[in-house]
């Protein structure tokens, strides 16, 4: 005899089981197409990119040609989204990556996808919390006279972002919404106004030129540009909270590659209008994040200039909130799936929002943060300030761990229809997946290679290999979790990526 099996079931034994199913599953119809896009999108911070990615490309790499490379990396993650995609359509999980991993190359790896998703994805939303800081204690000292310790509105930021991570998704979907609009507008004036009055070599095309792209800078300049895109990959993590995952999912990725692609490959030509073509690394090299600034400030004057500096730091604000959901999301996948403790995977209260995994990234943030701010004995603008050091080693950590997941997911996608059987009717997916991964392990191996220069560490500093050593042993832990898991409990191994489907068959066995 059953009584409401969506929360307490009377057995057949007549004992009672405690499934709660509502609370093992994230709430559907709770995002369209556009709270969806809005809330992948919000984690590409466009402001930031153009601020702050963009000039450091230019100035420490000396790649005039980023334009071109944006278009470059936006084809490799076209074709990685095309397999990527269908995939989608066979697996509706919170977990994205890893869901995607084990259904392809088994429960272990899974597990090992699962703890660098985990990672990297902390890793990348707790990183901007330095920079955040730093650039809002900027801003109160410019404008309202007031000296505050950058720490001071990072520790705030992360209670605010924690608070609205319980709230429901698509209020957050709402809060990203505003903030990502007002953000891209502010960009396509400053790119309006940099056609309109060019610099001394007018409109030219010379950053599109494949000449551009010669010498060693490249690859590098790749790792730095492929963290731009950061965000599209997110869509299928919220699968579960769209009432047609099916369509929803396919459509937001392919709308938020060639929209990031096409936005940045413009934005950053802009760049080049602007200081001219010949001159742009030099004028990156001497105004540093603070190049776009200097540009409105002579073209659309101080107060649209000063409206940037306060929305860059909403968009960053945007994008801390864009991943504490994945963060969150992630963390709910693996505790109904037994990778983290059973807590992890209930949501909470009317929101059903993933509370749980909402607090663990609330305080992981709140203790990186602390420990920075204790170890924080430079002025902020020295480049080995702790502040600064936050950003760029936990942003490219995560860079990195997000690119070999895609380059996994990859291998994943095409194990995963060969083994179905489907090699025939999905051969030209499974040639798109194919290329993308190699793209994507060459991305990887120029990351590692030259992580030194995208942290500003000596060739000979340990963080050379320490930091990215860290998405190498999150891999290695989850593996070893996974293979523990097959020992001794092969039924929770046997869970790993099935999400929602583990949760249908549990309230059918307890029926």
């Amino acid at each position: 005899m059953t009584t409401d099996s969506s929360r307490t079931t009377t057995t057949a034994s007549g004992g009672i089981s405690t499934f709660k199913g509502e609370e093992r599953a994230l709430r559907a119809d709770r995002l369209g197409t556009g709270g969806l896009l809005l809330s992948v999108l919000a984690a590409t911070a466009p402001l930031m990119v153009v601020a702050g990615v963009m000039p450091t490309t230019f100035a420490v790499m000396g790649i005039v040609g980023q334009p071109l490379l944006f278009v470059v990396l936006g084809v490799v993650l076209i074709l990685f989204s095309i397999g990527y995609a269908e995939m989608s359509r066979h697996v509706h999980n919170a977990g994205a990556f890893y869901a995607y991993i084990s259904r392809g190359l088994g429960g272990t790896a899974g597990a090992g996808a699962a703890l660098v998703a985990l990672v990297a994805y902390n890793a990348l939303q707790v990183g901007i919390y330095g920079i955040f800081g730093f650039e809002v204690s900027g801003l109160l000292a410019t404008y309202a006279d007031l000296e505050i310790a950058w720490w001071i509105p990072a520790l705030v930021a992360a209670l605010a972002v924690g608070l609205l991570g319980w709230l429901k998704i698509d209020v957050n979907a709402r809060v990203l919404g505003v903030l990502l609009a007002i953000e891209v507008l502010l960009v396509v004036v400053f790119d309006v106004a940099a056609i309109a009055d060019p610099g001394k070599e007018g409109l030219s095309l010379h950053a599109f030129n494949p000449d551009t792209l010669t010498g060693a800078g490249v690859g590098t300049a790749l790792c730095f540009c492929i963290a731009a895109f950061l965000g599209f990959e997110q869509a299928p993590v919220y699968a579960e909270e769209t009432s047609r995952p099916h369509v929803l999912v396919p459509r937001v990725m392919f709308l938020a590659v060639g929209g990031v692609a096409v936005f940045f490959a413009l934005s950053s030509w802009a760049l080049t209008v602007a200081t001219g073509p010949s001159a742009v690394v030099g004028t990156s090299q001497k105004q540093s994040a603070g190049l776009l600034f200097f540009l409105t400030e002579s073209r659309l004057g101080g107060t649209f200039t000063d409206v940037l500096h306060v929305l860059f730091v909403t968009g960053m604000f945007a994008a801390l909130l864009s991943f504490h959901n994945v963060v969150a999301r992630y963390a709910f996948a693996m505790g109904r799936e037994g990778l983290l403790p059973a807590a992890f995977g209930r949501t909470s209260g009317s929101s059903g929002a993933p509370g749980t995994g909402s607090l663990l990234q609330t305080v992981v943030a709140v203790v990186v943060v602390a420990a920075f701010a204790i170890a924080d004995d430079k002025p902020a603008g020295d480049p080995t300030a702790p502040v600064l050091q936050l950003f760029t080693w936990f942003g490219n950590i995560g860079a990195l761990g997000v690119i070999v997941l895609m380059a996994a997911a990859s291998l994943s996608v095409v194990v995963f229809f060969v083994r179905r059987g489907a090699a025939g009717t999905q051969a030209w997916r499974l040639v798109t997946s194919a290329l993308a991964g190699i793209a994507l392990l060459v991305i990887a191996g120029y990351t590692v290679k030259d992580f030194e220069v995208l942290v500003g560490a000596g060739p000979d500093s340990s963080l050379s290999w320490v930091l990215p050593g860290v998405i190498g042993l999150a891999a290695l832990a989850g593996v070893v979790l996974g293979l523990v898991l097959r020992a001794r409990a092969p039924e929770k191994h046997a869970r790993i990526g099935l999400g929602n489907e583990a949760f249908q068959l549990d309230k059918a066995a307890s029926s």
